[in-house]
């Protein structure tokens, strides 16, 4: 009972047992089990040494990404079909002067050479010759003369 005092009520309480008597108070796991999984560490880690070794004497290293050789992503874009998005990869063309690109084109009509791409505001000759190396060829004027041909 509780006779007032706060210090009083947990005095007489005994630490929960297990009745049963079944609760286990050894190593996590078997001897038996540690065995197994001390031959499984050691089995990988030789196996790990292995390959590194192997991987050294054959000369293979791992491929360093600051030493590695820059991959080039090639590309050509038809002015005549592209989409500003796609204008606006190429070097010094960003989206103001792409959608510029595809602005002219509709009002003006298709390119027929990629000299008619001075005709947009912003496009110099400079600019032009860095995007060159990325335009697609475009048709011949004759052919496109032929094409609209009835």
């Amino acid at each position: 009972m509780n006779d007032g005092n706060p210090n009083a009520a947990g005095k007489d309480r005994k630490p929960l047992e297990d009745p049963a008597g079944k609760h286990p108070r050894g190593p996590w796991i078997r001897r038996g089990e540690q065995a197994v999984v001390g031959l499984a560490m050691a089995a990988f880690l030789l196996a790990a040494a292995g390959y590194a070794l192997v991987e050294r004497w054959e000369g293979r290293r791992r491929i360093d990404i600051d030493h590695a050789r820059p991959l080039v992503a090639e590309f050509e874009v038809d002015v005549n079909r592209a989409a500003w998005p796609e204008l606006a990869q190429l070097p010094e063309i960003g989206q103001t002067l792409a959608r510029r690109i595809v602005e002219e084109r509709e009002v003006a009509g298709e390119y027929r050479s990629h000299d008619d791409l001075l005709r947009v505001r912003g496009i110099g000759p400079r600019t032009l010759e860095r995007i060159r190396p990325f335009l697609a060829p475009l048709p011949a004027a004759a052919a496109v003369a032929a094409d609209d041909a009835p």
